[in-house]
This record gives C-alpha cells, sequence and structure tokens, in this order.
C-alpha cells in the first residue's frame, strides 16, 4: 500500500501527562499521515508544546466538564472531521501508546477488502511486561481471539461515516466505551474484527498493588454500567462478568460467612473453593507466573465487585461517579 493512500485516514490521540510516552506515539504517527489531532486533558508537563511543535492540531479540553476519554476522542473527532470532511477512516490511539508502523496500512488495507467490518483492532502489547505481575496481566489481557470480535479496545481504526453514523462514544461513560460502541455498531449490522497484525505497543506503568486494585473497581463499574445500558437478551452486554463478581466475591462469602455461624467446619470446607478456583486457573493457563496471575483473577472479582456497588449506589442516588484513574 502506497503512502498516497494513507491520505484517507486521520488520527485522534488523547492524554494527560505522558511525557516521553507521548513523544513516542506522537512521532510514531508523523511520518505516516499529518492528519492528527492531539486532545489534552488538562497536562501540566509539555504535553501541548510537544504536539504544537510537529505541526499537530491540539484539543484543550474543558477541564470544567467532568473528564471522560470517550468525550476527548469525541471531540478529536469533530475537529479532524471539520478540517477534513471527506475522511474515510480515523485511528483512535491512547497517548501512552506506539503504533506500529505498518499498522495503517494492513488496517486500511483491511477494511477495503472487508466492506462489512466497520471497526479493526490488532495487537496490543505491554512495552514493559516484565517489570511487574500487573503489566504482564495487561499483556495477556489484550491477547485476544483472531477472528470477528464484539469489542474492540481504545486503539482501533474505524469508518468515518460509521462513527458519525452512531454519534461517536457515550461520554458520560468514565470506563467501557469502547465496548458500548462497538455493542451500538453490531446493532446497525456492521462487524468488528481483530486481525493478525501489531497493532501498539503500551505502557500501563503498574509496579504497584493500588494500581491493579483501582484499575479493576474501574472495570467492575463498567460492568455493571453496561449490564444498565445493553443487559438485555440477546446482547446480554457484560452480563456474565457481572455474574461471576457477585458469585466469587459476594454470594460465597456470605454463605461462608452464615456458615461460620452454623457449622464453622462447613464455612473452613467452603473456603476451600477460592484456593481450589486458583490452583483451577493456574493450570489451564500453563504460563511463567501462572500461580499468581490466577491469584490476582479471584481477588479481581473482589475489586469489580466494588466497582459495581460504585455504579448502584450513584445511579440510586443520582450522582456521576469521577473518574477511576490508576496512573
Amino acid at each position: 500500500m502506497s503512502a498516497m493512500e494513507l491520505s484517507d485516514v486521520g488520527v485522534v490521540i488523547i492524554g494527560r501527562n505522558e511525557g516521553l510516552r507521548l513523544v513516542k506515539c506522537l512521532e510514531s504517527l508523523v511520518t505516516k499521515t499529518k492528519k492528527l489531532v492531539y486532545v489534552d486533558s488538562g497536562s501540566n508537563d509539555n504535553s501541548v508544546k510537544v504536539a504544537q511543535d510537529m505541526n499537530i492540531s491540539v484539543v484543550n479540553l474543558d477541564m470544567t466538564i467532568p473528564f471522560t476519554a470517550a468525550r476527548a476522542r469525541n471531540e478529536g473527532f469533530e475537529l479532524l472531521i471539520k478540517s477534513f470532511p471527506d475522511l474515510k477512516y480515523v485511528q483512535f490511539v491512547d497517548g501512552d501508546c506506539e503504533v506500529n508502523p505498518t499498522w495503517l496500512y494492513q488496517a486500511i488495507k483491511f477494511l477495503e477488502m472487508n466492506p462489512r467490518v466497520a471497526v479493526v483492532c490488532g495487537r496490543r502489547r505491554e512495552r514493559y511486561p516484565g517489570k511487574s505481575i500487573y503489566n504482564l496481566m495487561c499483556d495477556i489481557e489484550w491477547n485476544t481471539p483472531i477472528g470477528e470480535a464484539k469489542y474492540c479496545g481504545g486503539d482501533a481504526l474505524m469508518r468515518s461515516s460509521i462513527f458519525k453514523e452512531t454519534k461517536g462514544f457515550n461520554a458520560g461513560l468514565i470506563a467501557g466505551e469502547e465496548p458500548e460502541l462497538c455493542v451500538r455498531i453490531r446493532k446497525l449490522g456492521w462487524k468488528v474484527w481483530r486481525i493478525d497484525e501489531e497493532m501498539t505497543l503500551h505502557d500501563a506503568a503498574m509496579s504497584r498493588f493500588a494500581q491493579w486494585w483501582k484499575r479493576s473497581v474501574r472495570a467492575g463499574h463498567a460492568y455493571a454500567e453496561g449490564v444498565y445500558i445493553h443487559g438485555e437478551h440477546p446482547e446480554n452486554h457484560w452480563v456474565k462478568e457481572c455474574r461471576r463478581a457477585w458469585l466469587w466475591a459476594g454470594f460465597i462469602p456470605l454463605f461462608i460467612i452464615l456458615l461460620l455461624v452454623i457449622n464453622p467446619n462447613y464455612a473452613y470446607v467452603l473456603f476451600l473453593i477460592y484456593p481450589i478456583q486458583i490452583i483451577r486457573i493456574a493450570l489451564q493457563n500453563k504460563r511463567p507466573h501462572s500461580f499468581k496471575m490466577a491469584f490476582f483473577l479471584v481477588l479481581g472479582k473482589f475489586a469489580e465487585l466494588v466497582g459495581q456497588f460504585k455504579f448502584l449506589k450513584n445511579m440510586m442516588l443520582g450522582q456521576k461517579i469521577k473518574l477511576i484513574e490508576y496512573k
């Protein structure tokens, strides 16, 4: 595919205080297309200047309005399409990601060959998976199956016309906005696809348990809100994920507490279900650090349930939850 064909694609990058990660991100794109928009959400480093020095259009988000990545991407797209009304494709990418040199070529080629596919994504890898167990879990989480998919993540190439038709991301969501958009895209008869191509290098920069816990709480919130919006049959959006959290972090612990009152011996036996589950998951995965990852997967259900409670509490009180950030 020639460089001329990349005239059909524009890129929206979002970020805040990404430092050198943003530099790598922008450098990986400026040689591919000049149709770039960087959306900054209140950085106090030199992020805006870095983008401007590369002749990249910048959107400074109004931070008096509650921030969401969804709103940032939407505003970036608005400027991009205003500047280039006939743009066929838009690549969304987070500012802590470096885009693979061949990704845009391969992604556009796939969409050109598959006219019913609206969204295409590839392999997002963690830049430093060996630095922490949390980074490694991110890397494994992103290794989703090749082929038709239900959802994409924050890095994906989309048809601009479909993005406009669906009115973009739900700006009110603090997490899970990409899968929610994909639900609406699929309801219109379009497809989402994961291809076997390297897409981005991401820097999660998670080195502490507290970061991982907050990220898991945010996931639980996204699951609950996803069920609230699209949980009906046949989509059943994130219903299973919510049920698993309630089972492992809610009902089983409550039953154990009840048994402690009735018959402690039975409670101790039931508690063994947790180490058994950890062993089962570890033996299924057969990866380095599989037992450690299995432990965090089980423990993560408790964080996810906390996130669900946060959503339910705010729904009942009519309040809007603040962004749950782990960096």
